[in-house]
């Protein structure tokens, strides 16, 4: 009987629980009613902030300062246009009350810290949704183009709405990703399938060069992406850095999962994924190690292996990218994370057996409402531009789905319970991983501005291993950040790293202690981890061709059956 309703609600509310949401709320809103000092905190904030407006806007003197400040604080207000009247007076009034819904969300005793935040993130997204930067009356560039091309930008903004609504009712894809299919213009290092079950498949990709070094490398991805995120275009394609640089490289290609998948659990990604992917590897390799990498939580999965008796003596090294061990500060993904959203979520697989890729997507969304949401708005629907179409947004828009028990497994014992860093969650066996069995040298590698695996979260695999680590804090976000060619049209002229080696437990406790000692270099951080990887290794062999594997009966060339999978 509960099931039709909670699942009518779940599509409604978009996956996101209301009762989490009334809870923290009320929370909240019982918490301040009883605080009158936090009350009469808040009103004087205002009348300060009221003042200060009033002040600026009855002025005849130009504040360019504050103009600068603005466009500093908030990007969509940068234009010059904001910074004539009445539009300034718009812009400081919106920031203004940001500022102060900020104070009212936080600091009111007695509310918890996950409540709190819930709160904040609600608000935030009200005012997001409010700002006068989304309304052709109140956004100075806006009414600008209208002006000037006499309305023709509303009239391109309405097709563009319209084609979205088409494909969002259609659970279409989006205008473009049809130029950037698997193997056609991206996922293009030629290599074969050398194992398939039915989770995952083995790529291994041809030598480049006439020698490489002994040790192949093993990149295990995030069962919530496509592999090919590591392997786009030749231009920015890590697959292709590598095997230029003399690696045989070998990857995992999740299968994307059906309703018959549902009972795939934690520990059959282990099993299935990595450790029959690494027996592959060992087959072809005998008594060779293996350089393993993992993305994402692709890069908590290959952590949880390698602490297992199974990978002992197997791993020469272990990298991490952007991969979190320790869940105790997940991020704002946390948001979302708590009893009554896990079984909200639950509730709503069970009709498919799966969770849909495009709720995790609408989740990032939300995070990022301000840039992935309302940037869209106003670009497309009201200034009638049409974003172009990149490998990456194609990558992005290539959603893939996760059976139901091993998302309620990790969303429980990793994001809620944090089982995984406080010595809880086990597989494969009833004895708990210990990850501290980890004495392989590491390179763990987090990224500045990352809204999935924030860098002083993935920081903490310092005081869970025994091993010597070098870790890597690159610019930019989960994905840029990684996605990070040194040079060519795709490399990032901006692009910085910060990197340190500390022996086991030997790094400071703290990330910003680590920080304010890490030097910075300018570029990719991809030729630091190649020389690491090649300092590692055991020298140099004759490259050999990918031996040809039939699966079901036939070759399989790379990018494999399971990435084309919709």
């Amino acid at each position: 009987m509960d099931l039709p309703l909670k699942q009518w609600i779940a599509q409604l509310a978009n996956g996101i629980s209301p009762a989490s949401l009334a809870q923290a709320q009320s929370d909240w809103l019982v918490h301040l009613l009883v605080s009158p000092a936090k009350q009469a905190e808040l009103s004087a904030s205002a009348l300060r902030k009221s003042l200060a407006w009033w002040l600026a806007l009855v002025s005849s003197e130009h504040d360019a300062q504050a103009d600068e400040a603005m466009a500093r604080q908030d990007r969509r207000f940068a234009h010059k246009e904001w910074a004539e009247p009445p539009f300034d007076a718009m812009a400081r009034a919106f920031l203004s009350a940001q500022q102060w819904w900020e104070e009212a969300t936080h600091g009111v005793r007695g509310v918890s810290k996950h409540h709190e935040d819930q709160v904040a993130f609600v608000a935030r997204q009200w005012l997001d949704m409010l700002s006068p930067s989304n309304f052709v009356a109140t956004n100075p560039e806006v009414l600008k183009r209208t002006l000037t091309t006499g309305g023709a930008n509303l009239a391109n903004g309405f097709v563009n709405w319209a084609r979205d609504a088409v494909t969002v009712a259609g659970n279409g894809k989006a205008r473009g990703v049809e130029d950037f299919l698997p193997g056609q213009a991206v996922a293009l290092t030629p290599g074969k399938v050398v194992m398939r079950n039915e989770l995952a498949e083995l790529i291994q990709y041809e030598p480049a060069t006439a020698t490489v070094l002994r040790e192949p490398v093993f990149i295990v991805p995030a069962w919530i992406m496509k592999f090919y995120i590591l392997d786009l275009t030749p231009q920015d394609s890590l697959v292709k850095y590598l095997i230029e640089n003399g690696h045989t490289v070998f990857i995992v290609s999740w299968r994307n999962p059906r309703s018959e998948q549902a009972g795939l659990g934690m520990e059959d990604y282990v099993r299935r994924g990595v450790l029959d992917s690494l027996a592959t590897i060992r087959s072809l390799y005998p008594k060779t190690g293996i350089h393993a990498a993992g993305y994402c939580l692709g890069g908590t999965l290959l952590a949880i292996a390698a602490a297992l008796p199974e990978c002992r003596d197997v791993l020469r090294t272990l990298t991490l990218f952007a991969a979190q061990t320790d869940f105790s500060e997940p991020g704002e993904l946390g948001l979302f994370m708590d009893e009554s959203q896990v079984a909200f979520l639950e509730d709503l697989m069970t009709e498919n057996g799966y969770l849909d890729g495009r709720r995790m997507a609408g989740a990032f969304q939300l995070i990022n409402s301000k840039d992935l949401v309302w940037s869209k708005l106003v670009h497309e629907y009201l200034m009638g531009a049409t974003t172009p179409m990149t490998a990456l947004r194609a990558w992005n828009a290539d959603a893939t789905r996760m059976p139901a028990r091993m998302h309620a497994e990790y969303l429980r014992h990793l994001y809620l319970r944090n089982d995984l860093a406080e010595g809880r969650f086990c597989c494969t066996s009833r004895d708990p991983v210990d990850l501290s069995r980890i004495k392989v040298p590491m390179f763990a590698v987090a990224t500045e501005r990352d809204h999935v695996s924030p860098w002083k979260s993935v920081y903490r695999v310092h005081r869970l291993v025994d091993s010597d680590i070098d870790f890597v804090l690159t610019s930019g976000g989960h994905n840029v950040g990684i996605v990070n060619p040194p040079q060519g049209p795709a490399a990032h002229a901006a692009a910085s790293y910060r990197q340190m080696h500390h022996a086991a437990h030997q790094a400071p406790a703290e990330p910003d202690d680590w920080l304010a000692g890490a030097q910075r270099f300018q570029g990719s951080w991809w030729p630091a981890w190649t020389h690491w990887l090649r300092e590692h290794s055991s020298g140099e062999t004759a490259a050999r061709a990918v031996r040809s594997v039939t699966i079901d009966g036939r070759i399989v060339p790379a990018p494999g059956a399971y990435v084309r999978e919709s």
